[in-house]
């Protein structure tokens, strides 16, 4: 059985970057989470056009913003593909968590290569402080749980190197959030927010009318189907380790594009975004389906082989080779980052997920290629 790798580079960020930011002084000019963005329009960095912009935390304190930013950080992958696909990707001048080979999609990959790495993991606080940009966006907020790895600079440490620290909402409030995440609202939210903040809200609609048409063909086809009869699902987070499995739970954006796709999260009930729990609650709660969580290994052909290790796990491991999904052999193979990620690509997700478990009712046609 493989060791549980929770503080991987991977792991580490899914499973402890999830908690909320804010504070007094995030009111003037840091800390804030995107969502609650005024609409700005125009692509120019240094333009005024839809300014000021306003964006809120977690709490509901406001950043101001009266030009777009010029330079640019962000924490992980995750809002650098936000950047890429509202075409604001040239101001990134530093990420963390940089993205893995083959992760990014290919229209970006190799500008994204080109963005300069300022820390595998965590950016170094002075790293960051030094970096000459003027917003850093985070998209896990605090990183407290992850021991010194996580200790990031202050509020005001931040407003005295001169930038402004936002949050994508969908991760970074996950945990705190009073209910589970059942749609891409707060996805969209985050997309049209950095879209208001970066000058580039017309892109931003267009990419969430997108996404919004993907799923109201989804939403349609599935009407018919109760509620309680839509088949059962456990994403398996193949890379975390098989000794003790990692649930996502209601409030992770996997949850939402569960259930968007026509499925019933096992752990919706799970409090938070993601817990560790026992093989016995897995085989108690016997999912109809399972998707094989594997992360981008760069190539098809390394994805295909990653997918094939986990189902043999599933198919020979005494806990889980009589589970229904097992023994029907229903394993959905979707990559783990676009599932439990925020983006663009959650709505292709859901397309592809629904195609899989609903083949008669959701066309493969009609699911992203």
């Amino acid at each position: 059985m493989r060791s549980r790798v929770v503080c991987g580079v991977a792991a580490a960020v899914t499973l402890f970057a999830t908690a909320c930011g804010g504070g007094d002084d995030a009111k003037s000019s840091s800390g804030a989470t995107l969502g609650g963005g005024t609409a700005a329009s125009g692509a120019a960095p240094a333009g005024t056009s839809g300014f000021p912009v306003k964006v809120t935390d977690c709490a509901g304190a406001e950043t101001t913003f009266t030009q777009a930013p010029r330079k640019i950080v962000t924490s992980n992958a995750s809002s650098l593909e936000m950047l890429f696909w509202l075409g604001a990707g040239d101001r990134v001048v530093g990420t963390g968590f940089p993205p893995g080979k083959g992760t990014m999609p290919e229209q970006f990959a190799a500008r994204a290569e080109r963005v300069e790495v300022l820390g595998d993991m965590v950016i170094p606080k002075e790293r960051l402080l030094g970096s000459g940009a003027d917003l850093y966006i985070d998209t896990f907020a605090d990183m407290g749980g992850m021991g010194a790895m996580g200790s990031g600079p202050s509020e005001k440490e931040f407003s005295a190197a001169g930038i402004k620290h936002i949050y994508l909402k969908s991760t970074a409030c996950a945990a705190k959030r009073p209910g589970p995440q059942q749609d891409l609202a707060e996805v969209e939210a985050d997309i049209k927010g950095l879209g208001a903040v970066t000058g580039t809200s017309a892109k931003a609609d267009e990419l969430v009318a997108g996404m919004e048409q993907k799923l109201g063909a989804v939403r349609t086809a599935l009407a018919g189907v109760p509620q309680d009869r839509r088949p059962t699902y456990f994403f398996f987070d193949f890379d975390a380790g098989t000794k003790q499995p990692i649930a996502v739970c209601g409030k992770q954006v996997a949850n939402a594009v569960i259930t968007l796709a026509g499925a019933r999260n096992v752990f919706a009930d799970c409090d938070g975004d993601y817990k560790p729990v026992a093989w016995e609650d897995v085989v108690a709660r016997n999912p109809d389906w399972i998707q094989l969580g594997v992360r981008d290994k760069g190539s098809a052909e390394a994805n295909a082989k990653a997918y094939d290790e986990a189902e043999r796990f599933l198919r020979g491991f005494d806990a889980t080779k009589g589970l229904n999904a097992v023994k029907g052999g229903r394993f959905v193979r979707i990559g783990s980052e676009r599932t439990t990620i925020a983006g663009v690509r959650n709505a292709d997700t859901v397309q592809q997920i629904a195609s899989t478990i609903h083949p008669d009712l959701v066309k493969p046609a009609q699911a992203a290629q």
